[in-house]
């Protein structure tokens, strides 16, 4: 197992406690202090009457930062973020890749297949740990073992935050913000943080 799934094992109840679905983990360990990021939703059959907030982000941040203070799994420093998927959501397991099925995505591969370690396809469907993709009207398997990291690609042309390829500069709907997620960051390990604010 590793320190990703490890860490989900240890702070998906806590996102669950809370009436959140802990979407994912990014586990990035570096010399001078380890990152790690949470992406939060609600849960599935609740997205249509609310969504994560600020409130939601900060409440996470500090009880997960509860949990990382008693059970120490992080060694040294390290930087807690908390986020809301955004449109630009990431896609973690093969049941998030079935549950936007005929959306576009862009993924990143662990071994190059086919000579190509990326793509940007539609997510055609999910057979088992098998995600099947158009690429450019053609047919493209991938193995879910070896996705290393995707995230839905929104068509923001269609949305109206972008110019269709080809329109002339100032005829596209203009200069709307791109869906960002809410976060929040603390800091942890040797003097750890909570909601944003750093404790010696």
């Amino acid at each position: 197992m590793t320190k990703t799934d490890q860490l989900q094992d240890l702070l998906a109840p806590t996102a669950h406690a809370l009436g959140l679905e802990l979407l994912g983990i990014e586990y990035l360990p570096q010399p001078g202090g380890s990152l790690l990021r949470l992406y939060i939703d609600v849960p599935e059959a609740e997205a249509a009457e609310r969504s994560v907030g600020i409130d939601e982000c900060e409440k996470m941040s500090r009880e997960v930062s509860a949990v990382l203070d008693v059970e120490d799994p992080i060694s040294g420093n390290y930087t807690l973020e908390v986020s809301s998927p955004g449109i630009e959501r990431p896609l973690f397991t093969a049941a998030h890749f079935a549950r936007f099925a005929g959306e576009s995505a862009k993924v990143g591969l662990k071994l190059p297949q086919d000579g190509r370690r990326r793509l940007q396809g539609r997510i055609v469907a999910v057979e088992g740990e098998t995600i099947r993709f158009d690429v450019d009207g053609k047919p493209f398997e991938v193995a879910h073992s070896n996705i290393e990291k995707a995230r839905i690609a929104p068509d923001w042309v269609a949305m109206g935050f972008a110019a269709p390829k080809g329109a002339r500069p100032g005829s596209a709907a203009g200069k709307a913000v791109k869906g960002k997620s809410t976060s929040t960051t603390s800091t942890g390990g040797a003097g750890s943080a909570m909601g944003g604010v750093e404790h010696e």
